[in-house]
Protein backbone atom coordinates (compact mmCIF):
# COMPACT_ATOMS: atom_id res chain seq x y z
CA UNK A 1 0.00 0.00 0.00
CA UNK A 2 0.96 3.49 -0.94
CA UNK A 3 -0.24 6.77 -0.30
CA UNK A 4 -0.82 9.68 -3.00
CA UNK A 5 -1.62 13.25 -2.38
CA UNK A 6 -0.59 13.25 1.36
CA UNK A 7 -3.41 11.53 2.98
CA UNK A 8 -6.64 12.35 0.55
CA UNK A 9 -5.85 8.87 -1.68
CA UNK A 10 -4.57 5.56 -0.70
CA UNK A 11 -3.70 2.78 -3.30
CA UNK A 12 -4.22 -1.09 -1.96
CA UNK A 13 -1.98 -3.48 -4.32
CA UNK A 14 -3.88 -5.99 -5.67
CA UNK A 15 -5.22 -9.08 -3.31
CA UNK A 16 -4.19 -12.74 -4.09
CA UNK A 17 -7.04 -14.54 -5.41
CA UNK A 18 -9.80 -15.94 -2.15
CA UNK A 19 -10.22 -19.53 -2.91
CA UNK A 20 -12.00 -21.18 -0.04
CA UNK A 21 -13.00 -17.68 1.89
CA UNK A 22 -15.75 -15.11 2.46
CA UNK A 23 -14.86 -11.97 0.89
CA UNK A 24 -16.13 -10.57 3.90
CA UNK A 25 -15.90 -11.39 8.04
CA UNK A 26 -16.57 -8.23 10.15
CA UNK A 27 -20.07 -6.65 10.12
CA UNK A 28 -19.19 -3.66 8.33
CA UNK A 29 -17.91 -5.56 5.62
CA UNK A 30 -20.82 -7.87 5.59
CA UNK A 31 -22.94 -4.59 5.24
CA UNK A 32 -20.76 -3.18 2.34
CA UNK A 33 -21.43 -6.33 0.23
CA UNK A 34 -25.15 -5.98 0.97
CA UNK A 35 -25.74 -2.47 -0.24
CA UNK A 36 -24.34 -4.12 -3.70
CA UNK A 37 -26.20 -7.16 -3.37
CA UNK A 38 -29.69 -5.69 -2.30
CA UNK A 39 -29.08 -3.19 -5.69
CA UNK A 40 -28.19 -5.10 -8.36
CA UNK A 41 -30.57 -5.77 -10.48
CA UNK A 42 -29.02 -8.36 -12.47
CA UNK A 43 -28.08 -10.93 -9.77
CA UNK A 44 -25.95 -12.86 -12.58
CA UNK A 45 -23.61 -9.57 -12.94
CA UNK A 46 -23.04 -9.79 -9.55
CA UNK A 47 -21.80 -13.77 -9.33
CA UNK A 48 -20.12 -12.96 -12.10
CA UNK A 49 -18.51 -10.24 -9.79
CA UNK A 50 -17.88 -12.45 -7.26
CA UNK A 51 -15.88 -15.12 -9.40
CA UNK A 52 -13.41 -12.78 -10.86
CA UNK A 53 -13.04 -11.26 -7.65
CA UNK A 54 -12.12 -14.59 -5.99
CA UNK A 55 -9.58 -15.41 -9.05
CA UNK A 56 -7.55 -12.53 -8.06
CA UNK A 57 -8.66 -10.55 -11.67
CA UNK A 58 -9.08 -7.08 -9.50
CA UNK A 59 -5.47 -4.68 -9.90
CA UNK A 60 -4.57 -2.47 -7.92
CA UNK A 61 -7.39 -0.64 -5.80
CA UNK A 62 -7.96 3.17 -5.35
CA UNK A 63 -8.94 4.72 -2.69
CA UNK A 64 -10.19 8.72 -2.73
CA UNK A 65 -13.34 10.31 -1.26
CA UNK A 66 -16.55 9.87 -3.00
CA UNK A 67 -14.81 7.14 -5.14
CA UNK A 68 -12.98 3.66 -5.41
CA UNK A 69 -11.13 2.60 -8.93
CA UNK A 70 -9.45 -0.49 -9.87
CA UNK A 71 -8.66 -2.32 -13.27
CA UNK A 72 -10.54 -5.58 -13.65
CA UNK A 73 -9.87 -7.87 -16.21
CA UNK A 74 -12.25 -10.64 -17.69
CA UNK A 75 -11.90 -14.25 -18.12
CA UNK A 76 -10.90 -13.09 -21.89
CA UNK A 77 -7.78 -11.00 -20.64
CA UNK A 78 -9.52 -7.97 -21.57
CA UNK A 79 -8.94 -5.26 -19.23
CA UNK A 80 -11.75 -2.65 -18.13
CA UNK A 81 -11.36 0.18 -15.92
CA UNK A 82 -13.81 0.24 -13.11
CA UNK A 83 -15.35 2.86 -10.50
CA UNK A 84 -17.75 2.69 -7.73
CA UNK A 85 -18.85 6.06 -6.20
CA UNK A 86 -20.08 7.04 -2.81
CA UNK A 87 -21.31 9.96 -1.55
CA UNK A 88 -19.27 12.46 0.48
CA UNK A 89 -20.34 13.56 4.09
CA UNK A 90 -20.70 16.89 4.20
CA UNK A 91 -18.61 19.59 6.37
CA UNK A 92 -21.63 20.09 8.46
CA UNK A 93 -21.84 16.24 9.18
CA UNK A 94 -18.61 15.25 9.70
CA UNK A 95 -18.48 17.75 12.30
CA UNK A 96 -21.88 16.47 14.43
CA UNK A 97 -20.44 13.06 13.67
CA UNK A 98 -16.51 13.94 15.29
CA UNK A 99 -18.39 15.16 18.24
CA UNK A 100 -20.32 12.22 18.90
CA UNK A 101 -16.90 10.22 18.70
CA UNK A 102 -15.05 12.62 20.87
CA UNK A 103 -17.92 11.89 23.92
CA UNK A 104 -17.36 8.11 23.61
CA UNK A 105 -13.95 7.07 24.30
CA UNK A 106 -14.45 3.84 23.00
CA UNK A 107 -15.26 4.79 19.63
CA UNK A 108 -12.21 6.28 18.91
CA UNK A 109 -10.07 3.13 20.89
CA UNK A 110 -12.25 0.90 18.38
CA UNK A 111 -11.36 2.83 15.42
CA UNK A 112 -7.39 2.48 16.50
CA UNK A 113 -7.98 -0.98 17.02
CA UNK A 114 -9.05 -0.92 12.97
CA UNK A 115 -12.52 -1.99 14.51
CA UNK A 116 -15.99 -0.30 12.97
CA UNK A 117 -17.57 0.08 16.84
CA UNK A 118 -21.53 -0.55 15.87
CA UNK A 119 -22.76 2.20 18.21
CA UNK A 120 -20.51 5.03 16.82
CA UNK A 121 -23.15 4.16 13.30
CA UNK A 122 -26.07 3.90 15.45
CA UNK A 123 -25.29 7.34 17.11
CA UNK A 124 -24.60 8.43 13.52
CA UNK A 125 -27.64 7.15 11.57
CA UNK A 126 -29.67 8.55 14.87
CA UNK A 127 -28.79 12.23 13.56
CA UNK A 128 -28.99 11.27 9.86
CA UNK A 129 -25.23 10.77 8.84
CA UNK A 130 -25.28 7.60 7.27
CA UNK A 131 -21.60 5.87 7.09
CA UNK A 132 -22.18 2.25 5.97
CA UNK A 133 -23.92 2.75 2.22
CA UNK A 134 -27.44 1.71 1.65
CA UNK A 135 -29.60 0.65 -1.22
CA UNK A 136 -28.39 2.09 -4.40
CA UNK A 137 -25.48 3.89 -2.52
CA UNK A 138 -22.84 2.61 -4.27
CA UNK A 139 -23.04 3.94 -7.79
CA UNK A 140 -21.05 2.40 -10.75
CA UNK A 141 -19.29 3.47 -13.58
CA UNK A 142 -17.32 0.97 -15.73
CA UNK A 143 -15.95 1.53 -19.36
CA UNK A 144 -17.75 -1.64 -20.32
CA UNK A 145 -20.69 0.31 -21.62
CA UNK A 146 -22.97 -1.41 -18.52
CA UNK A 147 -25.61 1.18 -17.46
CA UNK A 148 -25.67 -0.89 -13.69
CA UNK A 149 -23.52 -2.79 -12.25
CA UNK A 150 -21.70 -5.08 -13.85
CA UNK A 151 -19.18 -8.02 -13.12
CA UNK A 152 -16.46 -5.45 -13.44
CA UNK A 153 -17.77 -3.23 -10.48
CA UNK A 154 -19.00 -5.69 -8.67
CA UNK A 155 -15.92 -7.65 -8.66
CA UNK A 156 -14.13 -4.24 -7.18
CA UNK A 157 -17.15 -3.98 -4.24
CA UNK A 158 -16.14 -7.89 -3.55
CA UNK A 159 -12.44 -6.96 -3.26
CA UNK A 160 -13.30 -3.74 -1.41
CA UNK A 161 -15.05 -5.72 1.11
CA UNK A 162 -12.03 -7.95 1.85
CA UNK A 163 -10.06 -4.34 2.28
CA UNK A 164 -12.54 -2.50 4.47
CA UNK A 165 -12.44 -6.22 6.87
CA UNK A 166 -8.76 -5.18 7.01
CA UNK A 167 -9.04 -1.54 7.61
CA UNK A 168 -12.20 0.71 8.29
CA UNK A 169 -10.74 4.05 7.73
CA UNK A 170 -11.29 3.17 4.02
CA UNK A 171 -15.11 3.57 4.09
CA UNK A 172 -14.05 6.77 6.12
CA UNK A 173 -11.74 7.96 3.57
CA UNK A 174 -14.48 7.20 0.81
CA UNK A 175 -16.47 9.39 2.80
CA UNK A 176 -14.41 12.22 2.67
CA UNK A 177 -11.79 12.43 5.47
CA UNK A 178 -8.86 10.61 5.34
CA UNK A 179 -7.07 8.86 8.69
CA UNK A 180 -4.42 11.15 9.52
CA UNK A 181 -6.50 14.20 8.95
CA UNK A 182 -9.30 12.44 11.05
CA UNK A 183 -7.44 11.23 13.73
CA UNK A 184 -5.81 15.35 14.61
CA UNK A 185 -9.35 16.06 14.16
CA UNK A 186 -10.13 14.22 16.85
CA UNK A 187 -7.12 14.62 18.96
CA UNK A 188 -8.10 18.42 18.45
CA UNK A 189 -11.71 17.97 20.18
CA UNK A 190 -10.43 15.63 22.55
CA UNK A 191 -7.80 18.23 24.12
CA UNK A 192 -9.11 19.07 27.67
CA UNK A 193 -8.56 23.55 27.76
CA UNK A 194 -5.31 24.46 29.76
CA UNK A 195 -6.62 26.11 33.20
CA UNK A 196 -4.48 27.56 35.55
CA UNK A 197 -3.58 25.30 38.55
CA UNK A 198 -5.27 26.45 41.66
CA UNK A 199 -3.75 27.58 44.97
CA UNK A 200 -2.97 24.54 46.79
CA UNK A 201 -4.63 23.94 50.02
CA UNK A 202 -3.30 22.76 53.53
CA UNK A 203 -0.56 24.08 55.60
CA UNK A 204 2.53 24.08 54.18
CA UNK A 205 5.03 21.95 55.44
CA UNK A 206 7.51 23.82 56.66
CA UNK A 207 5.65 25.98 58.62
CA UNK A 208 4.72 22.78 60.39
CA UNK A 209 7.59 21.48 60.96
CA UNK A 210 8.51 24.42 62.40
CA UNK A 211 5.86 24.55 64.61
CA UNK A 212 6.06 21.21 66.08
CA UNK A 213 7.04 22.64 69.56
CA UNK A 214 4.05 24.17 70.13
CA UNK A 215 1.63 21.91 68.28
CA UNK A 216 -0.61 19.61 70.90
CA UNK A 217 0.54 16.31 71.58
CA UNK A 218 -1.36 13.48 70.07
CA UNK A 219 -4.61 12.24 72.08
CA UNK A 220 -4.23 8.88 74.13
CA UNK A 221 -4.64 5.67 72.38
CA UNK A 222 -8.04 4.28 73.10
CA UNK A 223 -8.41 1.47 74.97
CA UNK A 224 -9.13 -1.51 74.32
CA UNK A 225 -12.69 -2.51 74.84
CA UNK A 226 -12.73 -5.23 77.67
CA UNK A 227 -15.24 -7.58 75.21
CA UNK A 228 -16.51 -7.77 72.43
CA UNK A 229 -19.44 -5.68 70.60
CA UNK A 230 -22.80 -6.59 70.18
CA UNK A 231 -23.97 -7.07 66.95
CA UNK A 232 -27.39 -4.65 65.47
CA UNK A 233 -30.28 -6.46 66.42
CA UNK A 234 -32.59 -8.61 63.30
CA UNK A 235 -35.53 -7.76 65.10
CA UNK A 236 -37.98 -6.10 62.32
CA UNK A 237 -41.82 -6.82 61.46
CA UNK A 238 -40.26 -7.97 57.78
CA UNK A 239 -39.76 -11.71 57.40
CA UNK A 240 -36.96 -12.97 56.29
CA UNK A 241 -36.27 -13.87 53.10
CA UNK A 242 -36.10 -16.89 51.64
CA UNK A 243 -33.05 -19.18 52.65
CA UNK A 244 -32.26 -16.84 55.47
CA UNK A 245 -31.89 -18.41 59.28
CA UNK A 246 -32.29 -15.35 61.20
CA UNK A 247 -30.92 -17.80 64.46
CA UNK A 248 -27.92 -18.14 62.68
CA UNK A 249 -27.15 -14.53 60.81
CA UNK A 250 -27.66 -13.01 64.23
CA UNK A 251 -24.82 -16.12 65.66
CA UNK A 252 -22.73 -15.24 62.67
CA UNK A 253 -22.39 -11.84 63.86
CA UNK A 254 -21.67 -12.31 67.06
CA UNK A 255 -18.78 -14.86 66.12
CA UNK A 256 -17.61 -12.20 64.04
CA UNK A 257 -17.57 -9.70 66.48
CA UNK A 258 -15.57 -12.07 68.55
CA UNK A 259 -13.37 -12.81 66.62
CA UNK A 260 -12.61 -8.93 65.50
CA UNK A 261 -12.44 -8.53 69.15
CA UNK A 262 -9.12 -11.38 69.27
CA UNK A 263 -7.91 -9.59 66.25
CA UNK A 264 -7.73 -6.42 67.45
CA UNK A 265 -6.49 -7.49 70.93
CA UNK A 266 -3.51 -9.76 69.51
CA UNK A 267 -2.29 -6.33 67.35
CA UNK A 268 -1.84 -4.47 70.50
CA UNK A 269 0.35 -6.94 72.06
CA UNK A 270 4.36 -6.45 72.41
CA UNK A 271 5.61 -8.57 69.11
CA UNK A 272 6.76 -11.42 71.71
CA UNK A 273 3.20 -11.59 73.41
CA UNK A 274 1.77 -12.42 70.09
CA UNK A 275 0.52 -15.69 69.96
CA UNK A 276 1.54 -17.75 66.75
CA UNK A 277 -0.61 -16.99 63.65
CA UNK A 278 -3.18 -19.22 62.77
CA UNK A 279 -3.36 -20.44 59.38
CA UNK A 280 -6.54 -20.53 56.88
CA UNK A 281 -9.09 -23.37 59.29
CA UNK A 282 -10.63 -25.89 57.46
CA UNK A 283 -14.32 -25.90 57.29
CA UNK A 284 -14.37 -28.55 59.78
CA UNK A 285 -12.30 -26.57 62.44
CA UNK A 286 -14.41 -23.76 61.41
CA UNK A 287 -17.72 -25.14 62.34
CA UNK A 288 -16.32 -25.50 65.75
CA UNK A 289 -15.69 -21.83 65.55
CA UNK A 290 -19.11 -21.46 64.92
CA UNK A 291 -20.30 -24.16 67.12
CA UNK A 292 -18.73 -21.89 70.29
CA UNK A 293 -21.79 -20.03 72.21
CA UNK A 294 -24.18 -21.18 69.71
CA UNK A 295 -27.85 -20.39 70.75
CA UNK A 296 -29.82 -22.90 69.17
CA UNK A 297 -29.71 -25.82 69.90
CA UNK A 298 -30.90 -26.62 65.86
CA UNK A 299 -27.90 -24.69 64.86
CA UNK A 300 -25.42 -26.80 66.74
CA UNK A 301 -27.14 -29.98 65.45
CA UNK A 302 -26.44 -28.36 61.81
CA UNK A 303 -22.52 -27.32 62.54
CA UNK A 304 -22.32 -31.41 63.89
CA UNK A 305 -23.76 -32.45 60.32
CA UNK A 306 -21.68 -29.70 58.34
CA UNK A 307 -18.52 -30.61 59.98
CA UNK A 308 -18.88 -34.96 59.98
CA UNK A 309 -19.12 -34.77 64.08
CA UNK A 310 -21.53 -36.26 66.25
CA UNK A 311 -23.54 -34.12 68.53
CA UNK A 312 -21.28 -35.49 71.81
CA UNK A 313 -17.77 -35.16 69.40
CA UNK A 314 -18.74 -30.88 68.57
CA UNK A 315 -19.21 -30.63 72.45
CA UNK A 316 -15.90 -31.67 73.14
CA UNK A 317 -14.19 -29.72 70.14
CA UNK A 318 -15.71 -26.64 71.47
CA UNK A 319 -14.44 -27.32 74.92
CA UNK A 320 -11.18 -27.23 73.17
CA UNK A 321 -11.88 -24.28 71.57
CA UNK A 322 -12.60 -22.24 73.85
CA UNK A 323 -9.25 -23.45 76.19
CA UNK A 324 -7.13 -23.00 73.29
CA UNK A 325 -8.13 -22.33 69.47
CA UNK A 326 -7.49 -24.18 66.59
CA UNK A 327 -3.99 -25.29 68.47
CA UNK A 328 -5.92 -27.16 71.18
CA UNK A 329 -8.31 -28.73 68.56
CA UNK A 330 -5.79 -29.71 66.18
CA UNK A 331 -4.13 -31.93 69.52
CA UNK A 332 -7.74 -33.35 70.48
CA UNK A 333 -8.37 -34.48 66.25
CA UNK A 334 -4.28 -35.58 65.36
CA UNK A 335 -2.27 -37.81 66.57
CA UNK A 336 1.06 -37.67 65.39
CA UNK A 337 4.11 -39.10 66.06
CA UNK A 338 7.13 -37.15 66.95
CA UNK A 339 10.73 -38.05 65.51
CA UNK A 340 14.09 -36.81 65.72
CA UNK A 341 14.71 -33.99 67.77
CA UNK A 342 11.25 -33.41 68.74
CA UNK A 343 11.14 -36.66 69.71
CA UNK A 344 14.10 -36.15 72.08
CA UNK A 345 13.21 -32.74 73.44
CA UNK A 346 10.01 -34.10 74.44
CA UNK A 347 11.28 -37.24 76.06
CA UNK A 348 14.11 -34.67 77.77
CA UNK A 349 11.45 -32.72 78.97
CA UNK A 350 9.68 -35.99 80.59
CA UNK A 351 12.91 -37.09 82.41
CA UNK A 352 13.81 -33.81 83.72
CA UNK A 353 9.61 -33.31 85.21
CA UNK A 354 10.14 -35.54 87.94
CA UNK A 355 12.51 -37.04 90.25
CA UNK A 356 13.87 -40.51 89.61
CA UNK A 357 12.24 -41.83 92.69
CA UNK A 358 8.61 -39.81 91.72
CA UNK A 359 8.42 -39.93 87.88
CA UNK A 360 5.24 -41.76 87.35
CA UNK A 361 5.43 -44.30 84.97
CA UNK A 362 3.85 -43.07 81.52
CA UNK A 363 3.04 -45.49 78.45
CA UNK A 364 3.67 -43.68 74.81
CA UNK A 365 1.22 -43.83 71.44
CA UNK A 366 2.60 -41.23 69.42
CA UNK A 367 2.37 -37.74 70.53
CA UNK A 368 0.21 -38.89 73.97
CA UNK A 369 1.81 -39.92 77.09
CA UNK A 370 -0.94 -41.95 79.59
CA UNK A 371 -0.21 -42.17 83.00
CA UNK A 372 -0.42 -45.80 84.07
CA UNK A 373 -3.49 -47.13 86.29
CA UNK A 374 -4.28 -43.39 86.02
CA UNK A 375 -7.32 -41.94 84.08
CA UNK A 376 -5.41 -38.78 83.31
CA UNK A 377 -2.81 -37.99 79.88
CA UNK A 378 -0.94 -35.72 78.61
CA UNK A 379 -0.57 -34.63 74.84
CA UNK A 380 2.34 -32.37 73.18
CA UNK A 381 1.37 -30.44 70.59
CA UNK A 382 3.28 -29.46 67.74
CA UNK A 383 4.27 -26.02 69.24
CA UNK A 384 5.99 -27.94 72.19
CA UNK A 385 3.26 -27.26 74.56
CA UNK A 386 1.61 -29.90 76.83
CA UNK A 387 -1.61 -30.05 77.37
CA UNK A 388 -3.98 -32.18 80.12
CA UNK A 389 -6.30 -34.68 79.49
CA UNK A 390 -8.50 -37.17 81.46
CA UNK A 391 -10.70 -39.76 81.03
CA UNK A 392 -14.33 -39.96 80.84
CA UNK A 393 -16.56 -43.08 80.07
CA UNK A 394 -13.87 -44.28 77.49
CA UNK A 395 -13.03 -41.28 75.82
CA UNK A 396 -10.20 -38.46 76.66
CA UNK A 397 -11.51 -34.98 77.47
CA UNK A 398 -8.96 -32.08 77.34
CA UNK A 399 -9.04 -30.57 81.22
CA UNK A 400 -7.51 -27.35 80.80
CA UNK A 401 -5.25 -25.19 79.08
CA UNK A 402 -1.86 -25.72 77.85
CA UNK A 403 1.09 -25.68 80.03
CA UNK A 404 5.03 -25.49 78.97
CA UNK A 405 6.05 -28.62 80.57
CA UNK A 406 4.49 -32.11 81.22
CA UNK A 407 4.53 -32.15 84.75
CA UNK A 408 2.59 -29.30 85.09
CA UNK A 409 0.08 -30.30 82.57
CA UNK A 410 -0.12 -34.01 84.17
CA UNK A 411 -0.85 -32.46 87.28
CA UNK A 412 -3.55 -30.52 85.56
CA UNK A 413 -5.30 -34.01 84.12
CA UNK A 414 -4.83 -35.61 87.46
CA UNK A 415 -6.40 -33.12 89.73
CA UNK A 416 -9.25 -32.29 87.17
CA UNK A 417 -9.97 -36.30 87.10
CA UNK A 418 -10.17 -36.24 90.84
CA UNK A 419 -12.63 -33.39 90.58
CA UNK A 420 -16.57 -34.98 90.96
CA UNK A 421 -17.80 -34.37 87.22
CA UNK A 422 -21.40 -33.27 86.15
Amino acid sequence: MTGHDGDAERTFAALPPAHGRGFAQTWWGLAWLRALEDAALDSGQVKSGRRIARAGAVGAVSVRPGRITAVVQDRDRTAHRADVLLAELSAEQWDRLLDMAVERAGHVAALLDREMPPHLVEDAASEGIELLPGLGDLEPKCDCGAWDHCGHTAALCYQVARLLDQDPFVLLLMRGRGEHALLEDLQDRSAAPVEEAPEPEGVDAAEAYAAGDILPPLPETAEMPEKPGSPPSLDTEAPPGPGVDPVAVRHLAARTAVEAHRLLADALRRPSERPAAVLGLTAAQDAVRLAVDAPDPALTERLADGSGRDPQSLAEATRAWRLGGAEALSVLEEEWAPSGDTLARARAALDSAWDEDERPSLRAEGNRWTAVGAPAQVRLGRDGRWWPYRQERERWILAGPAALDPATALSSAELSSAEPQR
